[in-house]
């Protein structure tokens, strides 16, 4: 069967991709059927997983507008997955159209298909690379070009630092991007979690590790709150995506902890 037309040579279509299966859940197209079966194996065990991503799509919205409001105008976003409706740039540039924004993913599809959405905006682009690899990232000539690093920026690690296992030492990783940020930078990160409901986790954590390329690793309360050292949390705190802010009107569940994943701002002193 022939693959679209879209698809960058190499990539693999028939082993689930994180990226994919989020984008099915968004309700997006650029997915396929092992991406579709393993979305449909997760959802059986935790039937709110949809309901996840939509809600940290969201979550990425408040919290852009939350540092375009408090003067940020530059946003370094890594791990940003396939492009949707309520990118970074476009919240960003509702604000200030002239607020610059570089994306940074390890996936050839989504790198592909963001450079085909920003193709027009000279105020954004997206780089292929590694969080693993955070020099690179900051020294590549798009993210120089776009983070002027004498002005505080907005640093998005939003559904990435689960993907990394401790052994790799992600917290090195976030340290050394804090390092580079100018004071008055902030730190936004959404991270999924085993704190409240164990079981669900693991079980959702056997489902993606057994058939996505990248290995899912939940993380506590407190080794994601570790995450923002040498930042001061904004209020409300770390707490579940409804949790955060929510918009006036939202519907904020009773049971929060269904959401699976923990989100947090905090601001470099």
């Amino acid at each position: 069967m022939t693959e679209p037309g879209w698809i960058p040579p190499g990539v693999e279509t028939r082993r689930a991709n994180a990226a994919r299966v989020y984008d099915y859940w968004l309700g997006g197209t650029h997915n396929f059927l092992a991406d579709q079966d393993v979305a449909r194996a997760i959802a059986a065990v935790e039937p709110t997983a949809p309901l996840i991503g939509r809600a940290n799509r969201a979550f990425i919205g408040r919290a852009v507008r939350l540092l375009a409001a408090n003067g940020i105008r530059q946003f370094l976003d890594i791990g940003s997955g396939i492009p949707t409706q309520g990118n970074v740039h476009e919240v960003a540039q509702q604000a200030d159209p002239a607020a610059r924004v570089a994306y940074a993913d390890i996936d050839p599809v989504v790198v592909a298909h963001s450079k085909a959405l920003l193709g027009g905006d000279e105020n954004a682009a997206i780089i292929e690379a590694d969080l693993r690899e955070p020099a690179e990232i900051l020294d590549h000539a798009v993210t120089r070009r776009l983070i002027d690093p004498a002005q505080p920026t907005g640093l998005l690690l939003v559904s990435i630092l689960h993907f990394i296992a401790d052994a790799e030492d992600p917290r090195h990783m976030v340290a050394t991007l804090r390092d580079a940020l100018a004071p008055g930078s902030y730190l936004v990160i959404s991270h999924g979690t085993n704190e409240d409901r164990p079981g669900v986790a693991d079980a959702v954590e056997k489902v993606y590790n057994r058939s996505v390329a990248m290995a899912l690793h939940l993380r506590s309360h407190q080794e994601i709150l570790r995450f923002f050292d040498g930042f001061e949390v904004v209020d409300p705190g770390l707490v579940y995506i409804p949790q955060w802010r929510p918009d006036p009107g939202a519907d904020v569940p009773a049971d929060p902890s269904r959401y699976g994943n923990l989100v947090g701002v905090g601001q470099q002193a």
